[in-house]
C-alpha cells in the first residue's frame, strides 16, 4: 500500500486529557467552564492541541485553569468514544475521541487557597463529593471521573473504557458502585484517653484485621451509590459493652468472627443528630483481628446484604473520608495490631471482594 494510502486508512480520533484532583478528604475538584451552554462542569484539563502529548496538556491546563504546577503521578483512565456517541459536541463533526484522566494528588490547604482561576474562561470551582460531582458533570464525563478516581482509590490497573463501559473486568469499587464516604465531622480529633463517664458511648466501630494485614470494609448500598464503612454500629440497650457491640454488628453485618478488641480511642459527637438528638456522646473506634469470614448474608437491621471488601488500611482511610486524621488513625490500628497480634503492615495491593462462600483465616 502506498504511503499516502496507508496513511489516510489510519484511524483518525480527537485526543483530550483531564485530572483527578482532590482536597485532604478525597472531594474531587471540579471546574465550571464558562463558555459552556448546558451549564455542565468538568475536570481540569482540555483538548490535546495538534502535535502535543496528552501528559503535557494535562499540566499545561492545570496551570492555565488553576495557577498550579501539579506532577503527574499515573494514567487513572483511558476512555475511547465513538463518532457518534450523544455526549459528545453535539453539532460537531467529531471522527471519535480518545480521553486520557491523569492523577493530579491532593492538595494542600494552602495550594487550595492558591488557586486562581481565568475568569474569561472559568467561572468558579468546587471540591464535591462524587455522588454530587457526578450530577454536574456531563454523562460520559461523570463516568470517566468515577472509573479514574476508583482506580486511583482501589490500587487497580488503568480504567479502559469504551463509550462508558469497562471494556475489562469490573473492579470491585466498580462494580459496587463504591463512593468516598465524606463527613462533615473529618476532621474530630481522636481522644486517647477513657471514655468520660459523662458520655454515653453511641457508636463502636472497628478496624479488622485479616491475617495479611489488610481490613475489612463493608459498602452500603443506597439510590446514589454504595458507602464505605467499617465494621460495627450503634449501641443497643441490650448490649453489655461496645465490645459486645462490635462482635454483633460484625457477625450481622459482614459474618466476622472477632477477637481481642483494643479501644483505640472516641471521637466526640457534639449534637447527638444521628441517634435522635440525644446530646454530646463518644463514638468509639478499636481495632481487633479477624479469625474467621462466614458466607454472605442478609443483614438482619436492614434487609440488605452489604459488600464485603479487603483494603489497606492506608486505602480504606481514603475510602471513608476522615482526611488526615484517618489516616493517622488507620496508622495507629496497623500499630496495635503488629504490637498485640504480631500482624504484619498491608502489602499495597487492589481493593478486592471477599468471596461470598466466605475465606478461611490461617
Amino acid at each position: 500500500m502506498p504511503a499516502e494510502q496507508y496513511a489516510a486508512s489510519r484511524h483518525a480520533a480527537w485526543l483530550g486529557a483531564a485530572a483527578i484532583i482532590t482536597n485532604e478528604v478525597g472531594q474531587v475538584l471540579l471546574v465550571h467552564p464558562a463558555y459552556r451552554e448546558d451549564g455542565s462542569w468538568a475536570l481540569p484539563g482540555r483538548v490535546v492541541e495538534h502535535g502535543e502529548h496528552p501528559h503535557v496538556t494535562c499540566r499545561r491546563e492545570i496551570t492555565e485553569e488553576l495557577g498550579l504546577d501539579l506532577p503527574l503521578s499515573a494514567v487513572l483512565a483511558v476512555h475511547s468514544f465513538s463518532a457518534h456517541h450523544p455526549d459528545l459536541q453535539p453539532g460537531t463533526h467529531c471522527p471519535g475521541e480518545v480521553r486520557f484522566v491523569f492523577d493530579g494528588g491532593t492538595l494542600t490547604p494552602d495550594q487550595v487557597e492558591a488557586i486562581r482561576l481565568p475568569p474569561e474562561e472559568l467561572s468558579e470551582y468546587a471540591f464535591l463529593e462524587t455522588r454530587d460531582a457526578v450530577q454536574r458533570l456531563r454523562p460520559v464525563d461523570g463516568r470517566n471521573m468515577l472509573a479514574a478516581y476508583r482506580a486511583r482509590l482501589g490500587n487497580t490497573a488503568t480504567a479502559h473504557l469504551a463509550d462508558g463501559r469497562h471494556i475489562l473486568d469490573l473492579p470491585a469499587l466498580d462494580l459496587h458502585d463504591v463512593h468516598v464516604r465524606y463527613r462533615p465531622s473529618w476532621d474530630s480529633p481522636l481522644h486517647r484517653g477513657p471514655v468520660p463517664e459523662r458520655l454515653p458511648v453511641q457508636q463502636a466501630w472497628a478496624w479488622c484485621f485479616i491475617p495479611d494485614g489488610r481490613v475489612v470494609v463493608l459498602a452500603d448500598p443506597g439510590p446514589r451509590g454504595a458507602l464505605p464503612m467499617l465494621p460495627g454500629g450503634t449501641v443497643e440497650s441490650t448490649d453489655a459493652t461496645p465490645e459486645d457491640t462490635l462482635h454483633r454488628e460484625a457477625a450481622e453485618e459482614a459474618q466476622l468472627t472477632l477477637t481481642d478488641p483494643v479501644r483505640l480511642g472516641w471521637v466526640l459527637d457534639k449534637t447527638g443528630e444521628d441517634y435522635g438528638s440525644v446530646g454530646p456522646n463518644a463514638w468509639l473506634r478499636l481495632a481487633a483481628q479477624v479469625t474467621a469470614i462466614g458466607p454472605a448474608a442478609v443483614d438482619p437491621a436492614t434487609g440488605h446484604p452489604f459488600a464485603r471488601l479487603l483494603a489497606t488500611p492506608a486505602q480504606t482511610a481514603a475510602l471513608l473520608g476522615w482526611g488526615p486524621p484517618g489516616t493517622r488513625q488507620a496508622q495507629l490500628a496497623v500499630d496495635t495490631a503488629r504490637e498485640r497480634r504480631g500482624l504484619p503492615t498491608a502489602r499495597t495491593a487492589a481493593v478486592e471482594e471477599i468471596p461470598a462462600e466466605g475465606m478461611r483465616l490461617s
